[in-house]
């Protein structure tokens, strides 16, 4: 009698026998759906394997088989597999990271056709592609990789890094290949129907976001992951997959190539390359490189009379002389608003979102508080809510606030001469201005994350290729190795020394970092939870993960939710998510969710 091994999607391990009946017999194989009774709940569950043998008493039989094929082939099952180690999530929870959320929810379909696949006999190695340029990218080795892999008779996989960037690759494809394309979003409202084309091997080339890469492809040749580095590609709910890692595990397992691009790669990428995982190649810039000024802010007073000056006398002068010149001038600020604080005077009282442990910022045209996490928005009080009196002193410089600035030094200035924007101006690249100031990025370097050097060398790196004039970059850290590297147009100096530095503290890329997240109401049991689950986790000595640290989120509420962490750290993903799956093993706090993040970011 054949039995089936069934996975759901819940955090709970499998897979779990069922007999499979005799109507339903060529209905079900590895990568079919499947209706089954699960405890009192009737579930949809995916079949994993078919055995012959089973040790498990008084099994209950499949009750429904919904497709008449299986959804998912043998490599996508492997690498659904694969993802639930590295990523430690259940089997069937990394199935339905797959698939559209018609088929999760169980909805029949029916397939008209069926690609019938070829295997890869080999594979290359994966490549990283470092060019600052998207039309470099693309004009001198995406399209010759897409061809090559269209002209073998293969199907090619598009990653992008968000929905905005589809229009452009979608152009790009349409002017250079009469082969269709297909988006393959989440929030799609035809998802399923492109779904089920890709399975019908009816469309050449797919192009999409993050969950693009699980695309029911079967004779793939070709994946490009475009902006490699992008936090786009990581999924914020469980599993909490990485696009980049999901494509290089499948092109692993479907044997097929891979190119990883990036204007700015990432500290994981480098190093891979560094270690000869990846292979390496850089494309001269096209665009000639920008002469970079320092300012330190320590040094103000020197260059500007005025007391907390927003510009230094020097960025002024350099404004001044762009707009003289008939040039465009960008001035960056890495945050919104007017002021982000608002502050008694008398008793020190900072307003904060009453959901979430942050400040509220200020908004002066629209006259409101708002939070950036969750939106929420009231009117700014006359009063302070905590003492009653009656000044509120607004800190921190905004974009708002800047504006305001400009129209009182350069009310000459017409009102696209200069441009105030936060780091949505890197996503135009075709934008050239005679003149950028930075005006603050030590918010980006102060940052409590290791990444804040990476995360700030990025930002500069993208406000690079919006000129090939000037770049003033004011900061109070100027000896940070961002700037070596800016200054000398060397990319290596800033990945080099990152790397060491990384190397020296048992970092990521050189080691792997898990988080488990705790959330609930009550601050108080959230907190007890996550010091008794830290000293579980600690207390076996002679484990393959370590404990790091246990402490309040960041912000520590959320959206009416109470938030602590652990860190645990690592030799490999794999590692982090066998230990946790053997201590987390029948862990129950009232009221309280545990979630795991692997290799956050």
């Amino acid at each position: 009698m054949p039995y089936a091994k069934v996975v759901f999607g819940l955090p709970i391990e499998g897979p779990f026998d069922y007999i499979i009946p005799q109507g339903l017999r060529k209905k079900t194989a590895a990568g079919s759906r499947v209706i089954v009774s699960f405890g009192n709940r009737k579930l949809t569950g995916y079949i994993v394997a078919v055995t012959r043998q089973t040790n498990v008493r008084n099994l209950k039989s499949i009750i429904q088989a919904p497709d008449e094929t299986p959804i998912l082939n043998k490599n996508m099952l492997l690498t659904a597999e694969k993802l639930s180690e590295y990523y430690c999530c259940s089997w069937g929870e990394a199935i339905e990271a797959m698939l559209p959320a018609g088929l999760r929810a169980g909805k029949v379909i029916a397939l008209t056709g069926h690609a019938h696949p070829r295997n890869n006999s080999q594979t290359t190695k994966p490549m990283l592609l470092h060019a600052t340029e998207l039309t470099q990218r693309w004009k001198q080795f995406y399209l010759q990789r897409i061809r090559e892999a269209l002209n073998a008779k293969k199907k090619v996989i598009i990653l992008l890094p968000d929905n905005e960037s589809i229009p452009a690759a979608e152009k790009i494809i349409r002017d250079n290949f009469k082969n269709p394309a297909s988006a393959l979003i989440r929030s799609h409202p035809e998802e399923l129907k492109r779904w089920i084309e890709i399975k019908e091997g009816k469309v050449d080339i797919i192009i999409g976001t993050r969950s693009a890469v699980f695309a029911p492809v079967e004779d793939l040749g070709l994946i490009i992951v475009d902006e490699e580095h992008a936090y786009g590609y990581k999924q914020d709910q469980v599993p909490h997959y990485h696009a980049r890692e999901a494509a290089l595990l499948r092109a692993a397992i479907d044997k097929s190539a891979i190119i990883l691009g990036s204007s700015s790669p990432s500290l994981e990428s480098i190093y891979a390359a560094k270690k000869g995982k990846l292979g390496y190649l850089r494309l001269p810039r096209i665009k000639r490189y920008p002469e970079i000024k320092v300012i330190d802010t320590k040094r103000l007073p020197l260059f500007s009379p005025k007391k907390n000056a927003v510009f230094s006398r020097y960025l002024e002068d350099c404004i001044g002389q762009s707009l003289a010149a008939g040039e465009k001038v960008l001035l960056f600020l890495n945050r919104l608003g007017f002021a982000t604080s608002a502050t008694c005077v008398s008793c020190g009282a900072t307003i904060k979102c009453p959901r979430c442990s942050i400040n509220l910022v200020l908004h002066y045209k629209e006259n409101l508080l708002i939070c950036h996490y969750c939106n929420f928005k009231m009117a700014p009080p006359k009063l302070c809510p905590e003492c009653n009196a009656g000044y509120l002193h607004y800190r921190g410089a905004g974009t708002e606030k800047i504006e305001s600035e400009l129209a009182r030094i350069f009310p000459q200035a017409g009102a696209t001469d200069i441009i105030v924007s936060s780091q949505s101006i890197i996503k135009e690249p075709g934008r050239n201005f005679g003149l950028i100031g930075v005006l603050s990025i030590d918010n980006t370097l102060n940052h409590p994350d290791f990444r804040s050097s990476e995360k700030a060398f990025r930002i500069l790196n993208g406000l690079c290729a919006l000129t090939d004039k000037k770049m003033v970059i004011q900061t109070g850290l100027p000896q940070n190795h961002i700037f070596a590297s800016l200054a000398n147009s060397d990319p290596d100096i800033f990945y080099d020394k990152e790397i060491k530095q990384r190397r020296e503290l048992d970092f990521p890329p050189t080691r792997h970092f898990g988080l488990l997240k705790l959330r609930g109401k009550y601050p108080a049991a959230v907190e007890l939870a996550a010091k008794a689950l830290f000293d579980k986790l600690t207390e076996d000595k002679g484990k393959s993960a370590q404990g790091l640290s246990v402490n309040p989120g960041s912000p520590a509420k959320l959206r009416g939710n109470y938030y602590w962490q652990i860190l645990i750290r690592a030799r490999s993903a794999p590692e982090i998510g066998k230990f946790l799956k053997t201590h987390l093993h029948g862990l129950k706090h009232s009221g309280i969710i545990v979630t795991v993040d692997i290799d956050p970011v």
